[in-house]
């Protein structure tokens, strides 16, 4: 079943591969409304937590002299995502099932200039008192066995309706640009694909280049701030 969406919504931006509606998965027809409700929220909530983040790196800019965000990317996670989310995990088909249990529908990555800024950013965020930090995995100081880095927040915000008050989560990847490379390509190639990996050549080869990558990013850190111990302002101008 399709649902047409407001054209200039964010919710229409958000969604990756859709860009007129929301394919609405046949065992949700009976509650298509209330999808349609929740996918709306669920940008909502993206477009609070960007607002936020751009004030940020305005400041930042203008206090720093040097933004510490390069890109904001948003999503609301498709459809048949969300329904194959449920299903592999044995939890009920349902709009509430969706919102009690995936916490990853909303979803935001940060990218920044170096890893140190990462931080700095995240820390900003998670300080204003109306956000509420949920869950937060560091996969900077503890990667993934295949080389995955990124610091993932699950966050909690306000969003204001017509109804009244209503807290929404938001999955924030926040990862340099050299990590979101490898990442991007590593998902590409191996994400839902059906290949022979002989004697784990390939992950192996992966792991080697997130390695690189790792290094690389702390080396440009190094750099950084050896160039500002002159007294000299680092920034994309």
């Amino acid at each position: 079943m399709n649902i047409n969406l407001n054209p200039n919504s964010e919710l229409n931006q958000s969604i990756v591969n859709v860009p007129d509606v929301v394919q609405v998965p046949d065992v949700w027809i009976n509650e298509a409304r209330q999808f349609r409700m929740a996918m709306m929220m669920y940008a909502c909530a993206i477009r609070e937590v960007k607002t936020k983040l751009e004030v940020l790196n305005d400041e930042l800019s203008i206090k720093n002299q040097r933004n510490p965000i390069e890109m904001i990317k948003s999503r609301v996670k498709k459809p048949m995502s969300i329904l194959e989310k449920l299903q592999r995990r044995g939890l009920p088909v349902s709009v509430e099932s969706m919102v009690k249990n995936l916490d990853d529908v909303a979803g935001i990555r940060i990218i920044c200039s170096f890893v140190d800024d990462i931080y700095e950013v995240a820390e900003m965020l998670v300080r204003q008192d109306d956000v509420t930090v949920i869950a937060i995995k560091d996969y900077i100081k503890n990667p993934k066995p295949n080389g995955y880095l990124s610091y993932h927040m699950i966050l909690e915000v306000p969003v204001f309706f017509s109804s009244g008050k209503t807290p929404m989560r938001v999955e924030v990847q926040v990862r340099t640009i050299a990590m979101d490379f490898w990442a991007s390509l590593d998902h590409q190639l191996k994400y839902k694909k059906s290949f022979v990996d002989l004697n784990g050549e390939i992950s192996g080869e992966l792991k080697q280049c997130a390695d690189v990558i790792a290094q690389t990013d702390n080396k440009m850190l190094e750099i950084r701030k050896r160039i500002e111990a002159q007294g000299v302002t680092v920034s994309r101008d």
